[in-house]
């Protein structure tokens, strides 16, 4: 199936978990596993391989705002650690998985829009 549309936009098709081509079809078959192709235009999403690239942004990003609350909180409230868990577990929990699906559909959709694909060493020097 030959796809003629516009190409849809990597960051926006991501967040929605669309199809990276089409922005129609679903992206996602699951919280996390791929659809093995779009519905709509065909897209076979083999070519997908985000690694643990959306993984690593959600520590970077949840670990800076989670650590960075928590600082704060301990230094302005002096709260027992209870309260401390009772927080901060929660919006940890809430912080990475409400952002691992969008940040792996972005990763995959720009992955397709720039065609990146496996290095591979040359044999001609």
């Amino acid at each position: 199936m030959e796809y003629h549309g516009p190409e849809a936009d990597p960051v926006s098709a991501g967040l929605a978990g669309r199809c990276p081509r089409c922005g129609d079809g679903h992206l996602f078959d699951g919280f996390l596993r791929l659809a093995p192709s779009c519905r709509s235009c065909g897209l076979d999403y083999r070519f997908a391989d985000s690694g643990d690239g959306p993984a690593v942004f959600v520590i970077l990003i949840a670990g800076f705002l989670v650590v960075g609350l928590l600082l704060w909180t301990e230094i302005r409230y002096e709260p027992p650690i209870w309260v401390h868990l009772v927080i901060f577990l929660p919006m940890t929990l809430i912080l990475c998985l409400g952002m691992l699906r969008p940040l792996k559909g972005i990763m995959i959709a720009l992955q397709y829009r720039n065609r990146a694909e496996e290095g591979r060493l040359s044999d001609t020097p």
